[in-house]
């Protein structure tokens, strides 16, 4: 056999492997990966679930690790190792959109869909406590002032910080540092508690105690749930979908003398209320056909309108002229710019 032969069908054989690679990742990109918010994770898990149900695509595979670590998954590359979709409970950072760019994730549609806030909530066999995001942070901060000078966090009761708050040891159950709760909860009660304050210079003060007051309970909010059913004098920071879906056992706290209630929420009155969002990856839309069908399943009215479904287990609506822009958005295709999310 000639040399020139032998090359040719080497490189034949190497064409028909790559041929059958691209069909076999073709066949199982037929089914949607997606990442992120634990917040998000009940609305993704209902509209996957119709997905499946609906059309002739499997249902999506959905993770639920935190926003940070999501996009931080999602900005990894394009290919079929990557998600396509990443949920998150806050608007993406500059700097993840930067790391994205800088690994080829290049056209990636935003989508907004709709609010929740953040419960400051505990068991059902409390009474209700009324708490200011001042005490909150009070409670939950590293450093707090004692007599005009930044210390570390002395208190351990919530009676120390103010008398009218019981006598109970301070236990906060709450997401870890990839959570994009967690960072809403410190930019809307720790930054703006901080801000108002003297001895932090009008600076925002965001660093939460590490000696055990707060717990990381990691991204599953149903766990923070589950423990606090335990742990009667403790209290959770979730989204308020899990307060809503645990009203039988769980009170949530009333934060700035507004009580977390959907009107409170979607208004902007409730103090601790954020967007919510998910993230498209353009450049799978080829390798992975449902990826659009699913995110326009997602941003129909069924879903996210004020008669959707989502509603019923805890999403809070956006204005309807928010969310045909937002599904308008989804459905070109829109491409979002770094200046975008300054």
């Amino acid at each position: 056999m000639s040399r020139t032969f032998k090359n040719r069908a080497f490189k034949t054989t190497v064409l028909a492997a790559a041929v059958i690679s691209a069909v076999g990742v073709a066949q199982a990109r037929d089914q949607v990966r997606i990442v992120g918010s634990s917040t998000v994770y009940p609305f993704a898990s209902y509209v996957a679930e119709e997905f499946g149900a609906i059309t002739d695509y499997p249902t999506p595979v959905i993770e639920s690790t935190g926003s940070g670590g999501g996009l931080r998954l999602f900005c990894n590359g394009v290919g079929e190792d990557t998600p396509d979709i990443s949920n998150a409970s806050r608007r993406m950072k500059p700097s993840e959109f930067e790391r994205c760019a800088e690994n080829g994730v290049t056209d990636i549609t935003e989508a907004f869909i709709g609010y929740d806030g953040i419960a400051f909530a505990q068991s059902g066999a409390n009474p209700a406590m009324e708490v200011t995001r001042e005490q909150l942070f009070l409670a939950l901060a590293a450093k707090v002032p004692v007599e005009g000078e930044l210390v570390d966090n002395p208190y351990s009761r919530w009676s120390e910080i103010d008398a009218s708050l019981p006598d109970r040891e301070i236990a906060v159950y709450g997401p870890p540092t990839t959570s994009g709760t967690r960072d809403a909860f410190e930019e809307l009660v720790m930054e703006a508690a901080s801000e108002a304050m003297d001895a932090y210079g009008g600076e925002g003060f965001t660093d939460i105690r590490t000696d055990g007051a707060y717990i990381d309970a990691g991204e599953n909010d149903n766990l923070i749930v589950q423990r606090l059913a335990e742990n009667t004098d403790a209290f959770g920071i979730f989204g308020y979908s899990f307060l809503e879906e645990n009203a039988d056992t769980l009170i949530g706290s009333s934060i700035d003398g507004v009580e977390p209630t959907p009107d409170a929420i979607g208004s902007g009155e409730y103090p601790v209320s954020r967007s919510l969002f998910f993230y498209v990856k353009n450049q799978h839309t080829d390798e992975v056909p449902a990826m659009y069908e699913y995110a326009n399943t997602f941003m129909s009215e069924q879903m996210i309108g004020e008669l959707g479904y989502l509603k019923g287990i805890g999403l809070i609506p956006a204005p309807e002229e928010m969310r045909e822009k937002a599904r308008q958005a989804v459905a070109d295709h829109e491409s979002i710019e770094l200046a975008d999310l300054k």
